[in-house]
């Protein structure tokens, strides 16, 4: 693709092959699955995910005998085949799910896919504490998946050469790599990703088993738990979410492996080499602290106001929680949804609404604006304000820490205002969908609207196994904008005009 305004046939050549190879990781990880409903005797998830796997591995097939290309991928490239993967990767992984039978339609199930992928961690399904363990451990491995980038996941393994595959880990809304090499920066991200696997599943293991969970109950909710927290995902094995497990330790280690999952991969590098100070100044840890410890204060103010607990312990233990698994953008939940609306009073959930607007970190598992656009943004307008209050020969030169010291440049702060802006729009088009049907007031439509749009999960009930078909289509919408901050979707819709438009002059 010489310019992304004039795609030709070899262009979609090399799109089709490279989403081919997304969907043959797709369908192979739907083989896990698969193996685990045929161990345990659920023949109706088996056959759901045998047809799953073989139209995902049918189409891989298809796209590499057709379409094997060796050219090498542009920007362009790259923001299409990421935007697409992130169409297609949710349509097909849909296709098990609506065959189990758990959805009423099949959007319901495109909503629980993408809500999957995208790390949003929202559900309607029917039942959920009584969904077959393949079929659950089916939703939490998508969440994983998504969290770790798919994208780089799967090409990673499968495309030869690291310089082929930067456009997609730029495209796929990673701001820098965290290793020179795209194939170490992923080896890098499975390496953290095991290692505090292992950590967590163990530490979780023990607590559970200490509240009275069998040993294999244990490791299986244990391993659920650290997939949905660490990758900020938030689906959860019982209906009730954390509530269930009625354990503070259990939440404590929770806590932990989400605030672990929404640090950026560079800081997780920095940890690891033992430099933590470059952790304690970056820009992003800044923000992110002094944000969500003011928010959590307005949080504690309303819940007192609001009278929403007997005991401090309570209002701290519930809050506290709750603020994490917000500003972590991970949904995990220790109320009932309708909680926020009827207990919270105002304040309390606006500054939830505020953490969850923000998110967690870029280069993350997190979703969200992110704490770096909003350090950016905010470094701005104190310059613009320092330069207005100075004299006009005084040279006014504004840096902050990013992995190395930067000069803010008027690009970078364009860049971080416009993707807050485009956030923005993208909650107004949920707000006024949720309020169109007539149902819900204000607060309910503004909560969800932000909780959906940035990734988050946290639910104040809008979200149900009886959401309208026309609400679930714009959520899809605004969490596949979420999940690409928006960058490559534009460029998808670019090429396509200029695809229809070629086609119209030919």
């Amino acid at each position: 693709m010489t310019a992304i305004l004039r795609p030709d046939a070899d262009d979609l050549k090399l799109i089709g092959y490279y989403l081919g190879k997304v969907l043959l990781g797709l369908g192979l990880l739907q083989l896990v699955p698969l193996a685990t409903a045929l161990a345990l005797g659920e023949w109706n998830s088996a056959s759901a995910f045998a047809i799953g796997a073989a139209i995902a591995i049918l189409a891989w097939a298809l796209s590499d005998g057709l379409l094997a290309t060796r050219r090498p991928l542009s920007w362009a490239h790259g923001m299409v085949i990421v935007a697409l993967a992130w169409l297609l990767g949710p349509v097909f992984t849909a296709v098990p799910m609506y065959l189990s039978g758990r959805f009423t339609d099949p959007v319901h199930a495109l909503f629980e896919s993408m809500s999957a992928l995208t790390t949003t961690g929202m559900s309607v399904i029917h039942d959920l504490d009584h969904t077959p363990v393949s079929e659950d451990l089916f939703r939490h491995l998508l969440q994983i998946a998504g969290g770790l980038g798919i994208i780089i996941v799967v090409l990673s393994v499968f495309a030869a050469g690291g310089a082929r595959i930067t456009t997609l880990y730029v495209s796929e809304a990673r701001d820098e790599r965290v290793l020179p090499n795209i194939i170490r920066t992923a080896r890098f991200i499975f390496q953290v990703a095991s290692t505090l696997f292992v950590a967590g599943t163990t530490a979780l293991v023990i607590a559970l088993m200490a509240t009275g969970f069998t040993f294999p109950r244990a490791v299986y909710h244990g391993a659920n738990l650290f997939f949905a927290s660490f990758a900020t995902g938030g689906f959860s094995v019982m209906q009730s979410s954390i509530i269930y497990y009625h354990s503070a330790t259990v939440e404590l280690l929770v806590g932990l492996i989400m605030i672990a999952g929404t640090l950026s991969f560079g800081l997780h590098l920095a940890l690891w080499r033992g430099d933590p100070r470059d952790v304690l100044r970056h820009l992003e840890t800044r923000t992110l602290t002094v944000t969500t410890s003011l928010l959590f204060a307005l949080l504690c103010i309303g819940l007192v106001r609001a009278g929403s607990y007997d005991t401090v312990e309570a209002l701290l233990r519930k809050g506290l929680f709750t603020m994490v698994s917000a500003a972590s953008s991970t949904g995990h939940q220790v109320n009932v949804g309708d909680t926020y609306l009827y207990d919270w009073g105002l304040l309390a959930p606006a500054a939830i609404v505020g953490a969850m607007a923000i998110g967690g970190m870029a280069s993350s598992t997190a979703g969200g604006i992110k704490a770096l656009r909003v350090g950016i943004t905010f470094k701005s307008l104190t310059h613009e304000i320092r330069r207005i209050l100075l004299p006009e020969s005084a040279l006014v030169v504004t840096t902050y820490y990013a992995g190395k010291r930067r000069v803010l440049r008027d690009e970078s702060a364009r860049a971080a205002t416009t993707v807050l802006l485009l956030f923005i729009a993208s909650y107004l088009l949920g707000i006024i969908t949720a309020l169109a049907y007539g149902e819900l007031d204000l607060t309910q439509a503004i909560f969800e609207a932000v909780s959906v749009g940035s990734n988050i999960g946290v639910s104040i009930g809008v979200v149900n196994p009886g959401m309208p078909d026309g609400l679930a289509l714009v959520y899809i919408l605004q969490m596949w904008l979420g999940r690409l901050e928006f960058v490559a979707a534009f460029a998808l819709l670019g090429y396509l005009f200029s695809l229809a438009r070629g086609r119209a002059r030919a």
